[in-house]
């Protein structure tokens, strides 16, 4: 997203239905959707590509409204070159098949231009629609990570899928890979 989305950004906001499952976020509240949020938003997203951390996209359908985000996140350098894939469609666009487009267009993504060997999406087990989604994608389940992440006030498994380079036909190997220095 770029400084001139903030109007489409505060609109899909407040937008979205009442959440509609336990993974699902309601909309927020309006005071909350000021342009200082959102160009701290850009900034942080700005500092975490320029990081090679975190990349974060809006996800727009044919009339330039925000459908959604789509993300490549925690990108590890060294041995593994790995990233997990995420994604958020807002619900009032759930069922229309933008969040297989917007992970196809990330894995697309990851691969080629931010350069990992593995794609990894960690899934609640009960998220039903989302494993759809993974298995969709080519994905292969990889097994089962206890307590993984805290959501929600609590340690909740997931349940981990996975793509390779090799997967997409693609040979991985290091030449191109931009190293970034951490700070």
């Amino acid at each position: 997203m770029v400084a001139k989305d903030f109007d489409v950004w505060k609109t899909a906001h407040l937008g979205v239905n009442s959440p509609k499952n336990k993974w699902d976020r309601g909309p927020q509240p309006a005071k909350e959707l000021t342009r200082a949020k959102f160009k701290k938003l850009l900034s942080d997203q700005k500092k975490r590509r320029d990081a090679d951390t975190y990349y974060d996209l809006g996800v727009f359908d044919s009339k330039g409204n925000l459908v959604g985000f789509a993300s490549v996140m925690e990108v590890v350098r060294g041995i593994s070159h790995a990233a997990y894939l995420g994604y958020r469609i807002f619900n009032s666009y759930w069922r229309l098949g933008y969040g297989k487009e917007a992970a196809k267009a990330m894995i697309d993504i990851a691969f080629r231009d931010i350069k990992v060997h593995r794609l990894e999406a960690g899934i609640e087990p009960g998220n039903i629609r989302s494993i759809g989604l993974a298995k969709s994608l080519g994905m292969r389940r990889e097994g089962l990570k206890k307590r993984a992440v805290f959501l929600r006030g609590e340690w909740v498994d997931l349940t981990m899928y996975t793509l390779t380079s090799e997967d997409l036909g693609l040979k991985f190997n290091t030449i191109g890979v931009k190293f970034k220095r951490r700070r």
